[in-house]
């Protein structure tokens, strides 16, 4: 057993509850209800569901590649470092957007980017 990816994996599901409930209940939902034209609104609304998609994958390949199976993939080693690396840029995007916004606290308001880090982190470690 890997432990440093079936953390990650962990941290991943809870990421991803996190994603579901309150990701929708105070960013989806607000923007939905707006003003803005309905176009933009069903972009957001996708571009929501393309990450709930990554989110739950990535959870279910984590918990499998710390357990050894490696599922329909030849290399665990290469997708967990394209795991890795994809959530290590989530972290330095979101990070980026923090500290360069309006928004006082930035990083600490916008705290999604420590689950990304410490994802990509326990992925490149195990991989």
């Amino acid at each position: 057993m890997s432990y440093p990816l079936f953390a990650a994996g962990v941290l991943a599901v809870l990421a991803t509850i996190g994603h579901f409930f309150a990701g929708y209940k105070m960013y989806i939902r607000p923007i939905i209800g707006s003003n803005a034209d309905v176009i933009p609104k069903n972009v957001v609304l996708c571009l929501f569901h393309y990450m709930s998609v990554y989110l739950i994958l990535t959870a279910i390949i984590l918990l499998a590649f710390s357990f050894g199976y490696s599922l329909i993939f030849d290399s665990i080693h290469d997708v967990t470092l394209v795991i890795g690396i994809s959530y290590a840029g989530f972290a330095l995007a979101q990070l980026a957007v923090a500290l360069t916004s309006s928004v006082k606290s930035g990083p600490l308001k916008m705290f999604q980017w420590i689950f990304w880090l410490l994802i990509a982190l326990l992925s490149l470690v195990a991989a």
